[in-house]
C-alpha cells in the first residue's frame, strides 16, 4: 500500500483530475453534446492519452529534479529513496509512449492525423519543459503550451474546431503559464513583483479564453448549442466573472503576504479550479448535463489530495 501511495505521489493523483478535464472538455465543445449520452470510443481514446501524457510528464518531472528535491523537498519519493529513480525514469518513458499510442489509436479510428500529430507534439513539450524549459523564462510559456496541447487533442478528435473555438484551448495556456510564473517560487518567500504579474497572466487567458462563446455567438456558428442563445449570456458571463474573481482572489492573498503557505495555497486552488473553468465552458456550448459530469471531477482531485500534493 506504501508502494502505491508514493507512485500516487510521483504522478500527482489530483491534477490528473484536470489532464482528463481538459480532453474532455474540448471533445464535448467541438463535438456539440447537447444531452448526456454514452462517450465515443475515441473520446475515451483521448482521455487515455491525455493521462498518459500528464503521469508521464509528472514522473519525469521528478526524475529530472531529483538533486534539487533532496534540498527543496527531500520527502519527495526519490529524494528519500522510496522510489528508484531508475524505475521511475522506465516508468516515465512507459507513459509517454503509451500517451502517443493513445492519441494514434484515436487518429485511425477518426481517419485523420491531427490526434496522433497533436499527441506527438504534446509529448516533445513535455520533455521539452521538463529538460529544457524550466527554470527559464521559456518555462511558463512552454507549460501553457502543453495546456493548450492538451485541450486541442479532445477538440480535434471531435471534428473540425470553428476559429474563435481555439481562443479556448489559447486561454488556458494562457492561464497555466499564469500559474507555472506564479508558482515559480513556491518553497520559499516569494517576489511580490512576480506574483502580481503572475496572477496578471491568468487574468488575460481566463478573460482569452471566456471570449470565445461570444464570438462564436457573434458569427452564428451552426454547431453552438441552444443553451446559451436562449437568453442565459449574462447569466453564463457572471458566472464567469465570480470564479475569475475567487480564483484571482486566492492570489491577492499570496502577494499580500508571499509565504510558501499562502503561494501553494493559491496556486492548487488555480489548479483545482481547471476542473471548474472546463466545467462552465462546457455548460455554454453543451448545457447542464455534461457540464455536471466535468465538474464531477472535482471530487477526484478532492480525494486525490489526501494522498498526494497538487503542487
Amino acid at each position: 500500500m506504501s508502494s502505491l501511495v508514493n507512485w500516487l505521489q510521483l504522478i500527482r493523483l489530483p491534477n490528473l483530475a484536470t489532464a482528463a478535464a481538459d480532453p474532455l472538455a474540448g471533445f464535448l465543445v467541438v463535438g456539440g453534446f447537447g444531452t448526456y449520452s454514452n462517450l465515443p470510443l475515441v473520446g475515451w481514446l483521448v482521455i487515455a492519452s491525455s493521462l498518459c501524457l500528464y503521469a508521464g510528464g509528472m514522473v519525469q518531472n521528478d526524475v529530472v529534479d531529483f538533486e534539487i528535491d533532496h534540498v527543496e523537498r527531500p520527502f519527495r519519493p526519490l529524494p528519500s529513496c522510496r522510489v528508484s529513480r531508475e524505475v521511475a525514469s522506465l516508468v516515465a518513458g512507459a507513459l509517454l509512449v503509451f500517451g502517443v499510442a493513445f492519441a494514434c489509436v484515436a487518429s485511425a479510428y477518426v481517419n485523420k492525423m491531427a490526434p496522433a500529430c497533436l499527441g506527438v507534439t504534446l509529448a516533445a513539450a513535455i520533455c521539452c519543459y521538463n529538460r529544457y524549459a524550466k527554470g527559464t523564462r521559456w518555462g511558463p510559456m512552454v507549460m501553457g503550451g502543453c495546456r493548450s496541447l492538451n485541450w486541442s487533442l479532445g477538440m480535434v478528435a471531435a471534428g473540425s474546431p470553428s476559429l474563435p473555438m481555439w481562443m479556448i484551448p489559447c486561454g488556458v495556456g494562457v492561464y497555466v503559464g499564469g500559474i507555472t510564473l506564479f508558482a515559480h517560487d513556491e518553497v520559499s518567500t516569494g517576489s511580490r513583483k512576480k506574483l502580481f504579474f503572475g496572477a496578471f497572466i491568468m487574468l488575460l487567458g481566463l478573460v482569452l479564453s471566456g471570449s470565445s462563446p461570444l464570438f462564436v455567438m457573434e458569427m452564428k456558428q451552426p454547431e453552438f448549442s441552444i443553451w446559451l442563445t436562449e437568453g442565459r449570456l449574462i447569466m453564463w458571463y457572471a458566472l464567469w466573472v465570480v470564479l475569475g474573481f475567487y480564483i484571482l482572489a486566492r492570489c491577492g492573498q499570496a502577494v499580500m503576504n508571499p509565504v510558501p503557505h499562502r503561494m501553494q495555497a493559491a496556486v492548487g486552488n488555480a489548479i483545482m479550479s481547471i476542473i471548474t473553468l472546463d466545467a462552465v465552458m462546457v455548460l455554454a456550448f453543451c448545457g447542464e448535463q455534461w457540464a455536471v459530469v466535468v465538474l464531477a471531477l472535482l471530487v477526484w482531485f478532492v480525494l486525490g489530495r489526501r494522498l498526494a500534493a497538487a503542487t
